[in-house]
């Protein structure tokens, strides 16, 4: 088994709310650093005052992916003065089924003995050897879980149905690298539904540009904002007001995608988006293909596209494209505008 796989994982923690409703973070291997382990206490359901109960919620701040298991711990077991606990898996790794399936395993150890001994040694030998077996407690193998099911997992599908011809504002701003943020008041739909969208621009193969659980606070912003485009997910609506964070805003509960006044110059809609836009949907209505077949159409389209640019840009000085040699081509305004920006984002431009 190739060592890269073992080396994704970061660390492993566990917060835990006692029987007098206070809420700690009580145990770490090997460490995580202050301004991780505040976003993680606040990312936890143990902390909402017991409003909301999540099982599972995964993130990324300061390029370290966090996954959080939460279990109540029901009587009889080990843990008497402990009402629930939360297992915090950090990786380098997008790979949310992975690390619940791992999860799911310490919690459950956690439970049985009611010390984190016998997780860290599960913990360290999934680390060292890619897999943990324990009778009881179900066995794991991270060779079962390859990115590319991670990648797949959501449905490209759904989201047309959602949006049908505007998904083409999403599939734009992806391809632009623009802002996206992402509304909908339960975590467990903006997880669903943020985690496909980088599938849309797959010849990128980037889901680095997702935040899918993002709070309105300094540090998770300021981190937020390193990034030049991203999808980042909020379930406060008091994101609709704060149009320095995003291009493109979507309401989810409401089906709406706004663009930003900012970015509608380089959004500008012509006729190659509408046939991009049709091509998507007649893709994603066909009951004959899966989701993997619709993304592999939307890709064809996108190599298609990019490989025009690429032989635009081989015409010219530098292999950079140029404003005065789009001009030449007398495109329609609204592709030679798409080309221009395209160029910037995929550094085929000659500033």
């Amino acid at each position: 088994m190739a060592t890269t796989e073992t080396q994704l994982m970061l660390s492993v923690g566990l917060i835990e709310k006692d029987v007098n409703g206070d809420t700690l973070w009580v145990w770490c291997y090997p460490s995580v650093g202050d301004e991780l382990r505040e976003v993680l206490l606040s990312k936890c359901c143990l902390t909402h005052d017991g409003r909301d109960f999540h099982t599972f919620v995964f993130g990324q701040f300061s390029r370290t992916w966090y996954y959080i298991t939460t279990m109540e711990v029901q009587e009889p077991t080990a843990l008497n003065k402990v009402t629930h606990f939360s297992v915090v898996v950090t990786a380098k790794d997008f790979n949310p089924e992975k690390y619940a399936a791992l999860s799911r395993i310490l919690c459950r150890m956690y439970v049985k003995h009611g010390s984190p001994v016998k997780m860290m040694e599960a913990y360290i030998t999934v680390l060292t050897k890619g897999i943990c077996q324990s009778d009881e407690n179900g066995s794991f193998l991270i060779k079962d879980y390859d990115v590319r099911k991670a990648y797949l997992a959501g449905s490209v599908k759904d989201v047309v149905s959602q949006f049908g011809m505007e998904t083409i504002i999403l599939y734009t701003a992806l391809m632009l690298k623009k802002r996206i943020v992402v509304h909908h008041p339960r975590i467990e739909a903006l997880l669903e539904f943020t985690r496909v969208l980088p599938a849309l621009v797959w010849h990128r193969k980037d889901w680095s540009i997702l935040h899918p659980y993002v709070h309105l606070s300094d540090a998770e912003l300021e981190d937020l904002k390193k990034c030049p485009g991203y999808i980042a997910g909020f379930v406060n609506p008091e994101v609709s007001n704060r149009t320095d964070l995003f291009d493109v805003f979507v309401n989810l509960p409401d089906s709406t995608i706004t663009v930003s006044q900012s970015a509608k110059e380089a959004m500008a809609m012509g006729k190659l988006h509408k046939d991009i836009g049709q091509l998507i949907v007649q893709s994603a209505e066909d009951a004959e293909k899966s989701d993997s077949q619709v993304i592999k159409d939307i890709s064809v389209k996108t190599k298609e596209i990019l490989a025009n640019l690429v032989a635009l840009a081989d015409e010219c000085e530098d292999s950079k494209i140029t404003l005065e040699g789009l001009k030449r081509r007398h495109f329609p305004p609204a592709t030679e505008n798409f080309l221009f920006h395209l160029a910037a984002a995929e550094q085929l431009l000659r500033i």
